[in-house]
């Protein structure tokens, strides 16, 4: 049996990298190269595309908080990089040419965002994963959530900001957060993952260094309800027709589910699937909940969805949508569905192959109009 050609896109220039290179080795390592003929694609922090040898693309790859990518060889790009404005050509012995499908392990901006999704679209090579329009409104929290909220998603109260209002009048905007909010609540870039740039708000003393960090991510931030509430998440599989895995739960050992929490500290959290304590009803009532949101915001592929249970109340929000979950060896998307009967290799098996269905299916669709007589 010939062997697809799967090439892993990792890295990127994004705040995520780090994340980004250890959740590539976690696939390449899954893929069955029985099946496939992987190649190792790296994306610098600075945006520029590297194709050494894959044995000896990346340093540290045992320890996740040194593992970064080698730059000694040298490297090629696709996009006009730094001031120079002109497309540098991929030759043939690049190691790009003849590739099946791309598998894009980019998290954050510049990979999560829409942007490659559009790149691979212009090449016409099938991609795993959500296209242009749902991986933009997806990393875009405000625009989700204004969908979400339209199709009768619950989610949670929300401010949006923007920097030029932050750095015209501060305190009009931390007035209007206060009276909306009250203390305490979150600030968070409206298009970052991994929990970059998030901050829990308990005063006024703390919150314009908080805000500024929030905004050294993004040029805009959303202030968010703090909800005393359970994290329970959901993973998603799918095209047209999506199913959703059984639930999960993240009990962080900080004060909530941070950065260091995910990634640095390796007690940082429990992961609870399935999650304890949800009775039939409300377990339904949130998967059924993640596909229509999945469907909702345009997803295809895959997504992790995430939810708030207020442990007061018993209110339910959904959180957000991510489109390239983390595919580390401790990533609750892969796990949710290897506790769904899906094990890790057979799930990156599916993604695969969905993928090359849809493109299949689009490349079908006519992209030339003659008027009839």
């Amino acid at each position: 049996m010939k062997k697809l050609k799967v090439g892993i896109l990792f890295g990127g220039k994004s705040g995520e990298h780090e994340v980004s290179i250890v959740s590539a080795m976690s696939v390449y390592n899954a893929l069955d190269k029985q099946k496939y003929d992987v190649t190792m694609i790296g994306i610098d922090p600075d945006g520029r595309w590297l194709l050494p040898d894959q044995t000896k693309l990346l340093m540290q790859r045992e320890n996740p908080r040194l593992i970064k990518l080698n730059q000694e060889k040298a490297t090629v790009s696709l996009l006009p990089y730094h001031s120079s404005q002109q497309l540098i050509p991929i030759e043939a012995r690049a190691g790009l040419t003849g590739l099946d499908v791309i598998f894009p392990v980019l998290h954050g901006t510049n990979g999560e965002d829409g942007t490659i999704q559009g790149l691979l679209e212009l090449a016409q090579i099938p991609f795993v994963g959500c296209g242009v329009l749902g991986s933009a409104i997806c990393m875009d929290k405000e625009v989700a959530r204004t969908l979400m909220a339209t199709a009768g998603i619950p989610v949670v109260e929300t401010v949006v900001a923007n920097d030029e209002e932050w750095q015209s009048n501060p305190n009009a905007l931390l007035d209007r957060v206060e009276k909306k909010l009250g203390y305490p609540y979150f600030v968070k870039p409206a298009n970052a993952g991994s929990s970059v740039g998030v901050h829990k708000v308990k005063n006024r003393n703390e919150a314009k260094e908080f805000i500024g960090d929030s905004f050294l991510f993004d040029l805009k931030v959303l202030f968010e309800q703090s909800v005393d509430a359970r994290e329970i998440e959901c993973s998603v599989l799918g095209n047209a027709k999506p199913r959703a895995s059984i639930l999960g739960e993240i009990v962080p050992k900080h004060e909530f589910y941070s950065y260091e929490a995910k990634y640095m500290d390796e007690n940082g959290a429990e992961l609870c699937i399935p999650a304890k304590d949800l009775n039939p009803q409300l377990t339904e009532k949130i998967q059924n909940f993640a596909i229509r949101a999945f469907e909702v915001l345009q997803c295809r592929g895959m997504a992790r969805v995430d939810f708030f249970l207020d442990r007061k109340t018993g209110a339910l929000y959904l959180n957000e949508l991510n489109t390239i979950p983390g595919f580390t060896s401790i990533s609750m998307y892969p796990k949710l569905w290897e506790a769904s009967g899906l094990p890790y290799p057979k799930l990156l098996d599916e993604l695969i192959r969905l993928a090359i269905e849809y493109h299949e299916k689009k490349a079908r669709l006519k992209t030339t109009y003659e008027p009839q007589g």
